[in-house]
């Protein structure tokens, strides 16, 4: 038996000016062949998970491709059609597929990228059984759900149970394969765009429907309950907040699920929106807070959501309101990291800090923010994440310098990186712990490296295009109506 295993993923943020080419999957992540086992197969990330399933059914795995970029803009037309032809390719004298795919690509020329891709597949080899492992972020759409056998998402935010999703749609396929199951699905949406900041799974709304997915699939016959909460930031058709379920033989206590779960999501629809607060009153209540630490999140600048990390308006009012002992992670700046390498650890240096991208899509110009301070630290960037996210992937920030100012340092990088793991600090000789204030550019992912460390915990809203005020986001393609841009009162 042979079984394709491959991942391709991007979450694509269409707002966004940062461009996802062939070059930005290879800065995160493009494997190929055996490089692909060498690289995940120690991991706790989906393609590990299927690889074991593969050992255990005595199978020879097929790897092609796996490949992932930091969240940014449409994914590049030829580095869309060099992953899909591979993986498609690969797919002739396959028996069966076990794929890591996100649910939010967005290409230049294909809205649904997912979609397409297992479309393609189906064409190439029909009745090919495919297993597919989806984000929680997913926008769900009917080209997916047609051209799989069976699909689940993450069902957390952070996502640390990708290893267990995998196993557990792996085990559908390959129980179907041998007869031992008859995966039907039921699925569907509802016209809500809920934000990505209120998608916590730690937190209600999406606490409570998670449990309820979880619940389900404790009932006969339910192999796997889902409940997407959808990509605001991308502007198509298909984005909101969706359900799919996976029965054995009788679609129709998979509808039955689908349906409850999908009303229970529509009627907490409120709770999904983000309230907002002024930046000043909100660094200034942090400020107040003496048991640290405390973390403070720049979220509408979260290149894990596609933002350019470079936008300086959360520091310098934390530089402004005069908090001490504050740790930054991260900014990207590859020409202030080449200024700090040139200067020297110990020089004392003035930089033009980020602001070096315009962001046309929010009418927003790069601002950068003159800051003074001594090279600390410089070092190459690379690492290994030991946190219970993407747990042994190496991370590759680039060419990575800290920059103290005296009551704050900061992290700068040469490469796009979130920091949800605490490896982004001590790789550079920070120590989380013992930092009254933490900065992170992150919404939610944070939490799996520092949110048992935080004391509290404050958002702050600054400027990006990971906003989360929709009145600044010019949409143009999403379903219409749909909550909250418009106030839709019924079902």
């Amino acid at each position: 038996m042979r079984l394709l295993i491959a991942m391709m993923k991007h979450e694509t943020n269409t707002f966004s000016p940062v461009p996802t080419d062939l070059a930005r999957f290879r800065a995160w992540g493009l494997h190929e062949g055996a490089d692909v086992i060498r690289a995940y197969g120690a991991t706790r990330m989906p393609v590990a998970a299927y690889l074991e399933l593969a050992r255990g059914a005595g199978a020879q795995a097929v790897t092609p491709l796996a490949a992932e970029a930091m969240p940014s803009g449409r994914v590049a037309r030829d580095a869309y059609e060099y992953m899909a032809g591979r993986i498609v390719e690969a797919a002739a004298g396959c028996d069966g597929a076990l794929l890591d795919l996100h649910g939010a690509m967005v290409a230049e020329h294909v809205d649904d990228g997912e979609g397409e891709l297992l479309e393609r597949l189906r064409g190439r080899a029909p009745g090919l059984p495919i297993a597919v492992t989806c984000d929680l972020h997913c926008n769900l759409t009917e080209r997916m759900v047609q051209n799989s056998t069976a699909l689940i998402g993450y069902k957390s935010y952070p996502h640390v149970d990708m290893y267990e999703v995998a196993t557990q749609v792996g085990r559908i396929v390959l129980d179907a394969m041998h007869g031992r199951a008859r995966p039907v699905m039921a699925w569907g949406n509802v016209p809500l765009l809920s934000q990505t900041l209120r998608q916590g799974t730690d937190d209600p709304p999406m606490r409570e429907l998670i449990a309820a997915a979880r619940a389900a699939e404790r009932e006969p016959g339910i192999r796997a309950a889902t409940v997407f909460g959808g990509f605001a930031l991308a502007d198509i058709a298909d984005a909101g907040t969706s359900a799919i379920v996976v029965a054995d033989g009788d679609a129709a206590p998979a509808a039955r699920v689908r349906d409850r779960l999908l009303a229970q999501a529509w009627t907490a629809r409120e709770e999904f929106v983000y309230r907002h607060e002024p930046l000043a009153r909100a660094v200034a209540r942090a400020k107040t807070l003496t048991d640290g630490p405390v973390v403070l999140l720049d979220h509408a600048d979260n290149c894990g959501s596609g933002g350019t990390q470079d936008v300086m308006a959360v520091i310098a009012e934390v530089l402004r309101q005069g908090l001490d002992d504050v740790i930054v992670a991260a900014v990207w700046d590859p020409g202030a990291v080449a200024q700090m390498q040139q200067a020297g650890i110990g020089a004392r240096v003035t930089i033009a800090l980020g602001g070096k991208t315009d962001m046309p899509a929010i009418g927003l110009e790069g601002r950068p923010l003159a800051v003074t301070g001594t090279v600390r630290t410089l070092t190459d960037g690379e690492w290994i994440v030991r946190g219970p996210m993407y747990t042994g992937v190496k991370v590759q920030m680039g060419p990575t310098a800290v920059l103290d100012t005296g009551k704050m340092k900061i992290v700068v990088v040469s490469r796009h990186h979130e920091p949800w793991d605490q490896g982004v600090f001590t790789s550079v000789g920070l120590s989380p712990p013992h930092a009254r204030y933490i900065l992170l550019k992150s919404r939610i992912h944070y939490r799996a490296g520092f949110a048992p460390l935080a004391k509290a915990t404050i958002t702050l809203d600054g400027a990006g295009v990971t906003t989360s005020d929709n009145a600044i986001l010019n949409y143009r393609r999403v379903r219409r109506p749909i909550y909250p841009l418009d106030r839709i009162n019924e079902p």
